[in-house]
């Protein structure tokens, strides 16, 4: 197995020492044990992926860290057959070999994705990352619950200790066989569709068709909508509007009443507040969107209803679950999974259905921000549960983005820059960059050129963020 070697600036190892050990990144010697180092790995690949690095030294004592790399490649060959066993080179895991002039030795570094199948340590089992810490998933539903994180299995297909008419002959399923399907009976077209087993409804089957899924799956199938008059982080009982507004029913009627109470709460906002608050928009797109992504997506496993807070600058609507699979926040708009995939299926069957584009629901929220000129929203992965930000906030210009990315990476070339500024045109991007050259704030990295040239920090650049609105 060939494994680059890749050099660095002094500047990027002392970075690399001052690293934080966390949900992300871990830091080994390379005395450490093998045995420790695959737990490592299978805990970032069961969790949101990381990096880990080999060979750098740590004192117990002082905390302070020295590069100390293995004398050649060959030195780290335990190393890499312990890990190639495991985690053989692929998508999902990539090694390299960091290599600093004045500094000794290789590091070995791992970059590890989040995988899609649960993977487990030489002991057999499975751990996840949470915060510095490899956590051992060791109980039944601890596994479970794994399971339904990676997609392997989904709770939705579970039976409920329901009878079957309550999805048979209810109003929701009479309804929708007559406009949908109108030749066809409830029973037998629910038991073909997997609706019902052993002749009791499905998890899915009560969302889709009860009239009342809250009685049936107390705290897993509710949302609450709240209204803070605050531009504060958190909310408080102070800056409560009003009561939070507590939403039931199926599915269908879910959406459809939470995107219009939101809707309307967000156009009163400029009513409310102890003097006067500005009037705030957002495209009606992005709003039925990522509320119609979260209730569709939501690991109906964990008992929490969704809750979606209103304030002054932003809506933040939360969703139990984390991302399932191999989803992380900076995939989301290029990878699929359905968590509960007969739930999207199904709902998209229903006359004005709320996911008419299957699997493009964000990617229509956020280019309708973008095309109001607002930031695009920001999704988090928390402990148990996904947020989205939808902020009130006018994009930033495409010099300040730019040179917003140079702040956490050492170069940007033009390709890049359309990416991050939704710039089609490069010599859109190249007229940019040459505004942010002649005023020194960037400069050509030597040595690039024609499609390769990047570009890096310019020697006015500090001047530039002790000063930002000096840029126009």
């Amino acid at each position: 197995m060939s494994i680059d070697v890749v050099r660095i600036t002094e500047v990027q190892a002392e970075r690399i020492l001052s690293y934080p050990e966390g949900h992300f990144c871990d830091l080994k010697s390379i005395e450490v044990r093998p045995s420790r180092l695959i737990t490592a790995v299978a805990a970032f690949a069961n969790a949101d992926g990381g990096e880990l690095f080999i060979g750098i030294d740590e004192d117990n004592y002082s905390k302070s860290r020295a590069w100390r790399g293995f004398s050649d490649q060959e030195a780290a060959n335990g190393h890499i057959q312990a890990f190639e066993a495991l985690f053989p080179l692929c998508r999902d895991f990539q090694y390299s070999f960091l290599s600093c002039e004045t500094k000794p030795g290789l590091i070995l570094k791992l970059d590890i994705q989040k995988t899609r199948d649960i993977r487990k340590s030489t002991d057999g089992t499975p751990y996840v990352r949470r915060g510095a810490q490899n956590l051992p998933v060791t109980t039944r539903d601890g596994l479970r619950q794994l399971e339904y994180v990676k997609g392997l299995a989904s709770f939705e297909t579970e039976p409920v200790d329901a009878p079957a008419d309550l999805v048979t002959n209810s109003i929701p399923i009479i309804e929708f066989m007559m406009a949908v399907i109108p030749t066809a009976e409830p029973g037998p077209w629910l038991s073909k569709q997997l609706l019902l087993r052993d002749g009791r409804p499905t998890v899915a089957g009560i969302l889709l068709f009860a009239e009342e899924p809250q009685a049936l799956l107390p705290k897993r199938c509710g949302i609450k909508v709240y209204r803070y008059q605050t531009k504060d982080k958190e909310g408080s009982r102070a800056t409560l509007a009003f009561d939070p507004v507590t939403i039931e029913g199926h599915l269908y009627s879910q959406i459809t009443q939470a995107v219009n109470v939101t809707t309307k709460i967000i156009e009163d906002t400029g009513r409310l507040g102890e003097e006067r608050v500005e009037s705030v928009f957002y495209p009606p797109e992005t709003v039925h969107e990522i509320i119609t992504n979260a209730l569709l997506h939501r690991d109906y496993s964990i008992a929490d209803d969704i809750h979606i807070r209103i304030f002054d600058n932003r809506v933040e609507v939360q969703s139990p679950g984390r991302l399932p699979a191999h989803v992380t926040p900076e995939n989301i708009l290029d990878e699929r999974f359905a968590r509960n995939g007969t739930i999207v299926r199904l709902i998209n069957k229903f006359p004005n259905a709320p996911n008419k584009d299957v699997g493009e629901g964000l990617n229509t929220a956020f280019a309708a921000m973008h095309r109001m000129g607002l930031k695009e929203p920001v999704v988090q992965n928390l402990e148990s549960a996904v947020l989205i930000l939808i902020k009130h906030e006018p994009l930033a210009s495409p010099e300040v983005i730019i040179l917003e990315h140079l702040e956490t990476h050492d170069t940007i070339r033009n390709k890049e820059a359309r990416d991050i500024c939704h710039i089609q045109a490069d010599y859109v991007v190249k007229e940019i960059f040459k505004k942010l050259s002649d005023r020194q704030l960037i400069e050509r990295v030597p040595g690039t050129r024609t499609g390769g040239t990047a570009y890096q920090k310019g020697a006015k650049y500090a001047d530039w963020k002790r000063e930002p609105d000096k840029i126009t």
